[in-house]
């Protein structure tokens, strides 16, 4: 009987607001052709102010969820395509898209909620609709392919986050249907990259067998209007960890990107600029740099290898989008001649060398004004400092002759 009661209150509890958190599934047309669709369950946690205090509570976007199509578009060459799904007394989940022509992505996520609801949002000290939006999603994919990621996935927007699970989504569609193909989220990778059989041993491995300086390789993203967005030149070799099928135990390889072998991808947007290298048949390699719009800095924020390669026992993932690397003045590039190590994962690191690298205001397809690593700047002091001893040694040495010659002098005045 306890039991009875317990569920039942847990189905009102379900069912008193919003609904339970489930998939829903949500398609943009123009005419009778499908341009957007996303099959997925979403959350959302909300903060807001109440006469006494502050409050959080949690949203689930209910299976009642449909697409406003006065809002909802695929877009024009003015305008980048949205999907906004409406639900409850006022509230919005809004999604817009914006492409290069081999990759799609979320440009922004707008959140809109409507304190006036009082079942949602209880003793809330204003009546206002609150809209909140960002700009740094992470959630791209192949253009004809299905984004998908079964992890959640949390985003923060204002004072609020958004929580995705079980997501299947694509954009720019060209038919009515989700691609068979689909481009795994890092989320999901990481999860089910199989792990050692019982049989292998994990090793403290040797130092890795030098593979030599690696080729110099030049790449650039364009925007949908042709002009270049993003421009990079460097030396890249991946210091691996994994485990080998011929030894049975984990081993440490240095492997050089072939610039040569390599297709080059991307997305550019307002905050955030992707580069993907794409190396045949099985490593994908790719770097997020984030712009910070109240400083004006940019930098390396995220690193992501996806790799199968014949010796490996299993899919090699290694991803890390909360770095700190490669930073810069918004109109300037990165340069750092000095070979790096970025530390992406303990499995992983990145050795670059004679790199150079714009993600943001590229003009007339050339580098800006470089902003040197520190490594360069010392390696230019050193010669500095050495020559400015040597000279003051000389100074030294000099001062003591003349000083030791007018003593002399001194010794042989005329009486």
């Amino acid at each position: 009987m306890e039991l009875s009661h317990t569920v039942a209150a847990l189905l009102v509890a379900c069912f008193a607001g919003l609904g339970c958190i489930q998939a829903v599934t949500l398609d943009v047309k123009e005419g009778n052709s499908t341009c957007i669709k996303a099959e997925l369950s979403a959350s959302f946690s909300i903060t807001y102010d109440t006469i006494s205090s502050t409050r959080t509570v949690q949203v689930p976007l209910p299976d009642s969820a449909t697409v406003d199509t006065g809002s909802s578009s695929c877009g024009t060459d003015e305008s980048l395509p949205w999907l906004v799904a409406v639900f409850g007394p006022g509230h919005a989940l809004g999604l817009s898209f914006s492409s290069n022509g081999s990759l799609y992505s979320v440009a922004n996520l707008t959140l809109q909620y409507n304190l006036s609801d009082s079942a949602t949002f209880p003793e809330a000290n204003s009546s206002d609709v609150v809209t909140v939006v960002s700009a740094t999603v992470g959630i791209w994919a192949a253009i004809n392919t299905t984004y998908h990621c079964v992890s959640p996935v949390t985003l923060r927007v204002g004072g609020a986050t958004v929580t995705f699970s079980d997501m299947r989504l694509e954009a720019f569609m060209p038919g009515n249907d989700l691609s068979p193909t689909e481009s795994v989220c890092m989320a999901d990778t990481t999860t089910t990259t199989a792990p050692p059989t019982a049989a292998a041993s994990t090793t403290a491995a040797p130092a890795p067998t030098p593979s030599g300086t690696p080729e110099h390789g030049t790449y650039s993203v364009k925007n949908n209007n042709g002009t270049v967005c993003l421009l990079a030149q460097m030396g890249l070799q991946f210091n691996i960890s994994y485990v080998s099928k011929s030894q049975n135990k984990t081993v440490q390889d240095l492997v050089n990107l072939t610039p040569s072998q390599t297709n080059v991808s991307g997305l550019c947007e307002a905050s955030r600029a992707t580069l993907v290298l794409t190396e045949e048949p099985n490593t994908t390699l790719s770097f997020t740099f984030t712009l910070n719009s109240t400083t004006n800095k940019y930098h390396l924020s995220g690193i992501s290898l996806l790799a199968m390669w014949p010796d490996m026992t299993a899919r090699f993932l290694a991803s890390n989008t909360s770095l700190e690397y490669l930073r810069s003045s918004l109109g300037r590039s990165y340069m750092c001649n000095a070979e790096q190590t970025l530390i992406v994962e303990p499995t992983l690191s990145l050795n670059t060398f004679r790199l150079q690298v714009q993600p943001f205001g590229v003009i007339t397809d050339q580098f800006a004004t470089a902003e040197e690593c520190q490594m360069d700047q010392d390696q230019m002091l050193i010669p500095i400092i050495v020559g400015a001893a040597l000279a003051g040694l000389v100074l030294i040495v000099l001062i003591a002759y003349l000083i030791g010659r007018k003593r002399s002098h001194a010794g042989y005045q005329t009486i």
